[in-house]
């Protein structure tokens, strides 16, 4: 009887977990990740602060990569999280841009080709996934070489274009970043495209074929 008990008690436990799954650390982390994007909207319109918009993206950036360590290192890797995470940081990464071409705190070319390729690129991986259902595949290293070189850039072009103490230095490390960042991304964006078809062709295969 007691054991049935506790067999119960556990069960209901599991399932109750199970269906709070989206509650995990990472995502909790990712979601405060996402909510820092008004703030940063915030610093650069409202309170016209170039340098502290940039140090936020900057921040936001360097910590890209802790939601995905502690889900494998806390075993909370989840579907959920698989399609939050890059979801938010595509979110980031766009309205972050798109304000920072408004505000004219970066060039506006680089600004445009930044934006392009991730809509573009991210735009063909949704559809693959949504209409087609495309597996999912892990990024390249040149992948994460062209999203560090350009997460660092941007902020650095913003910190160019303000008062900030150094803001000469940070300029010229910016176009340091972003002329190979830039060339790598575009590369890698076409080097995905057999990548995507076979992910497709894999994704429609049933399971026993």
């Amino acid at each position: 009887m007691g054991d049935t008990s506790t067999s119960d008690v556990g069960a209901a436990a599991d399932a109750h977990l199970s269906s709070h799954k989206y509650l995990t650390g990472p995502n909790v982390f990712t979601l405060v990740r996402l909510c820092c994007l008004p703030l940063f909207l915030y610093l650069l319109f409202g309170r016209d602060n170039r340098a502290g918009a940039a140090w936020l993206l900057g921040g936001l950036g360097a910590t890209d990569w802790v939601d995905g360590w502690m889900a494998r290192r806390f075993d909370q890797v989840s579907e959920f999280g698989k399609m939050f995470d890059p979801i938010a940081d595509r979110l980031l990464f766009i309205v972050s841009i798109t304000g920072i071409i408004i505000d004219g705190a970066g060039p506006r070319w680089v600004m445009v080709l930044i934006i392009a390729r991730e809509a573009l690129f991210g735009g063909t991986v949704a559809i693959a996934t949504v209409l087609f259902h495309m597996k999912r595949f892990d990024v390249t290293y040149l992948g994460k070489l062209a999203t560090f070189l350009l997460m660092f850039a941007v902020p650095g072009f913003m910190l160019g274009a303000s008062d900030f103490t150094g803001h000469t230095a940070f300029e010229v490390a910016s176009w340091l970043l972003v002329i190979p960042g830039l060339a790598i991304s575009y590369w890698t964006a076409v080097s995905y495209i057999p990548t995507i078809r076979a992910s497709i062709r894999a994704g429609r295969t049933p399971a026993g074929a």
